[in-house]
């Protein structure tokens, strides 16, 4: 919204209205000039700040596939973890358990004779 300069009446009386209207429309153009000025200015700013967040953004997407990666990793090797611990604790349970058939036949064994 622009602003229109303007002058008073003790201004105008003074120099005369042709000077005066002069200096209001030199102010005026002054004004506008620095308006367009300031409005490019901030459009760069603006490009600039939009381009930075690209970059941003591009970083952000290399980094989440990398997070994805190493969580990718991370879970193939708790998978082969709990398999090993899987097989472990099957081994041990067949040997816990035949050890302790084998004791409960010999003892059955030896009180029947």
């Amino acid at each position: 919204m622009p602003v229109t300069a303007r002058l008073s009446k003790r201004f105008y009386d003074t120099l005369g209205d042709e000077i005066a209207n002069d200096l209001v429309e030199w102010f005026n153009q002054v004004d506008a000039t620095y308006r367009q000025e300031l409005r490019e200015q901030n459009d760069l700013n603006w490009a600039r700040i939009e381009a930075r967040l690209g970059q941003v953004e591009a970083r952000m997407g290399e980094l989440e596939a990398r997070v994805e990666a190493r969580i990718g990793q991370l879970e193939a090797r708790l998978d082969v973890g709990l398999e090993r611990l899987r097989s472990d604790l099957l081994k041990w349970m067949f040997l816990f358990w035949t050890g302790t058939a084998l004791t409960a036949i010999g003892l059955t064994t030896a009180l029947r004779t």
